[in-house]
């Protein structure tokens, strides 16, 4: 099933481990994952921005740089296969070159459709995280996993389906997680160290408080939005993401059904993360031009302001919902 792994692996000696411009824990450890697993190749792991502060719980966190590897014989792209998340490479023109000219092999788990610009192979498939991707294409080729990239895959697992609990998780999901405990995998002591990065100084905890004052409701409180203008990127964004310190606390209003992070920049470009109790996510963001996960996903639009996105979301969503429910009732 994944023989095209191995194919593109097969005369290489030199890889590149590719993330995109927004890094999360799965494309973190997704790449941690793969250096350690890729024993025969020389690797680099690349990210075009620094790894935020709150992900750096990751082992070896810092092996990732943002000086690209020209000389590499192929590079490994994980946890998109969207333009749109590789537009800080496509716009330096050396990267672009080699992109176009060197093999590319993409690594995803996202449902939204792979239009990527340049040739590639891809192995996408549906599923709760790339890093279990990952872990499913070693086991069938029969690569060793050693214990730190099992900490790796388990600790990206983890934060795509924040804790296990989103509605992607399934028993297959549940299945890997064991298989990576048998392989010396300690979910305790993963979470103790997660947790004391996670440690909020009390700026933070302050900010927090704003944003929550912050959040606009609209459609009868089904949809809560909130703006995060640049200045607040450029003030906290290293310390703690805008996005994962509201949006779960917006998830959890009464009646709130959808609730987006909208982030703003001078540039014109507008990002949204789309969290949801209904499954109409990736379709929200598809409107947009994004994509992802049926009850996450996310998108990045340009000339639009905050005030039209949060009109546009107004259409849009009450038909969504709407066909949701449908969807549901025609099931059940």
């Amino acid at each position: 099933m994944y023989e095209k792994f191995a194919e593109f692996l097969a005369d290489k000696r030199r890889i590149c481990i590719i993330q995109a411009e927004n890094p999360d824990g799965d494309s973190l450890g997704s790449a941690i994952a793969l250096d350690y697993i890729l024993k025969d190749t020389e690797n680099s792991l690349y990210c075009p921005v620094d790894i935020p502060k709150y992900l750096r719980y990751f082992q070896d966190w810092s092996r990732v740089s943002n000086e690209f590897d020209y000389k590499a014989d192929g590079y490994i792209i994980v946890d998109t296969a969207a333009n749109v998340l590789l537009s800080k490479l496509l716009d330096d023109t050396a990267i672009k070159n080699c992109l176009y000219q060197k093999p590319v092999l993409v690594l995803d788990h996202h449902e939204s459709e792979d239009d990527l610009e340049f040739s590639h192979e891809a192995i996408i498939e549906t599923l709760p995280a790339c890093a279990m991707l990952i872990f499913k294409i070693a086991r069938e080729l029969q690569y060793e996993i050693p214990l730190v990239a099992a900490e790796a895959i388990y600790s990206a697992i983890s934060s795509d389906t924040l804790g296990l609990v989103s509605n992607s998780v399934n028993a297959e999901t549940m299945r890997v997680m064991a298989d990576l405990i048998d392989l010396g995998v300690n979910p305790a002591k993963l979470d103790e160290h997660r947790r004391e990065f996670m440690k909020k100084s009390p700026r933070i905890l302050d900010y927090k408080a704003d944003l929550i004052k912050r959040i606009d409701y609209s459609l009868d409180g089904e949809l809560a939005t909130v703006h995060i203008p640049f200045e607040d990127i450029q003030m906290y964004s290293d310390e703690y993401n805008p996005n994962v310190l509201i949006l779960e606390e917006m998830r959890l209003v009464e009646k709130v059904i959808v609730a987006i992070a909208i982030k703003t920049y001078p540039d014109g470009k507008i990002t949204g993360k789309v969290r949801t109790s209904s499954p109409i996510a990736d379709q929200i963001a598809g409107y947009f031009g994004g994509g992802g996960h049926p009850f996450a996903a996310g998108f990045r639009t340009y000339d639009m302001s905050y005030d039209d996105v949060v009109s546009d979301l107004v259409k849009i969503i009450p038909g969504l919902l709407e066909q949701a429910a449908i969807d549901q009732a025609e099931e059940d």
